[in-house]
């Protein structure tokens, strides 16, 4: 397993891991509707609806690699720093600084 000294030298890895455009957008749907549903169960008061959120954000993720990727999601050896990934590569996806 490879390891990193700080998020600034895995987020490079990170986006490696995530070349194929079909993968990023789907992470960046998953996260989308992420916010949304949590958005939703806070507004409403219906906070079962959080259980949804590892389902939706991982759901849409795993397709992308398992599918158009063809390797293990990070999630699997770097569980902490991929997530903090996938919110990076959402927000740069939202800056123009990653390309779907």
């Amino acid at each position: 397993m490879r390891r990193f000294a700080s998020f600034r030298e895995f987020y490079p890895y990170y986006l490696s891991e995530h070349a194929h455009p079909v993968c990023r957008r789907l992470h960046v749907v998953g996260s989308l509707l992420v916010l949304v549903v949590i958005a939703f169960a806070l507004a409403s008061g219906r906070l079962a609806w959080l259980l949804l959120v590892p389902v939706i954000g991982y759901g849409f993720a795993w397709i992308g690699h398992f599918v158009f990727e063809k390797n293990r999601p990070a999630t699997f050896k770097h569980p902490l720093y991929s997530l903090a990934g996938d919110w990076v590569m959402f927000w740069d996806v939202l800056r123009g600084r990653v390309r779907l």
